[in-house]
């Protein structure tokens, strides 16, 4: 809950892309009543993370969505890639927390389930020694970080096409050289590269990075210096995502 509020007051603090929903509800019953008085909104969802167990010890653990291909699933794996390198992802049950409703067949939300230890990990779960003196101000804000990124990708992910993509075009003629901040020449042509080479509508930013191994703050840098120049084109309907928001809005 900690977290969760630094989070939501992190959010506030800044004109979003998207809309944000922070639910502070009893276990089970709560995020059965909160699905039943919003469920005709629901398709409305593109992502979201049951947040728990954030302040302990243990790695930060992201168990996947349902149907394990969600938005949620590729942007929590690679932002606990960046900030935790012992970080774990787990195939989805349905057990656990929340995430067992949300996901459940009827609604078949893409949300995962973002904690440290996974629920029976620490030998105080669920007794009387699971008290504070677990809880460290460390473990709270590294978790916090990831919970950040995962926002900050979220809202700069984005899909585009070459306009230019029968070879690659000259970027030193259109003073490209060194137009990402923070890396060397080498380092921006690189990302640009990256982004020219695999930008057909079909691959986000997001996929880029993970494929490239550069950071998706560069990766998303190059791409716009690279639409600013005039060798991008924003991709802005992702097809698959659309049908499967129609989908969800039809049940």
């Amino acid at each position: 809950m900690a977290v969760t509020t630094a989070l939501a007051k992190w959010v506030a603090s800044a004109p979003r892309r998207f809309s944000y929903r922070f639910v502070f509800a009893p276990g089970t019953i709560g995020s059965l009543c909160w699905l039943k008085a919003n469920e005709r909104s629901l398709g409305r969802i593109r992502a979201g993370l049951v947040l728990a167990l954030l302040g302990d010890p243990g790695s930060l653990t992201y168990k996947m969505s349902r149907d394990g291909e969600a938005w949620t699933d590729s942007i929590a794996t690679y932002a606990l890639s960046q900030i935790d390198a012992a970080s774990r992802v787990l195939p989805f049950s349905p057990y656990g927390y929340d995430e067992r409703q949300l996901c459940s067949p009827g609604f078949n939300l893409p949300i995962g389930r973002l904690t440290r230890s996974a629920n029976g990990g620490y030998p105080q779960y669920h007794s009387s020694a699971d008290d504070l003196g677990l809880i460290r101000p460390v473990h709270l804000e590294e978790s916090l970080a990831a919970c950040r990124m995962f926002v900050d990708v979220l809202e700069e992910d984005a899909r585009y096409v070459n306009r230019s993509p029968k070879g690659e075009p000259r970027l030193g003629k259109r003073g490209l050289y060194g137009a990402v901040g923070g890396v060397t020449p080498a380092q921006c042509e690189h990302a640009m590269l990256w982004v020219l080479n695999q930008s057909d509508g079909s691959k986000s930013l997001l996929d880029i990075a993970r494929r490239s191994g550069v950071p998706f703050g560069v990766v998303r840098e190059a791409a716009s210096a690279l639409e600013a120049a005039g060798l991008l084109e924003s991709e802005t309907r992702d097809k698959r995502e659309m049908q499967r928001q129609r989908k969800r809005g039809q049940r």
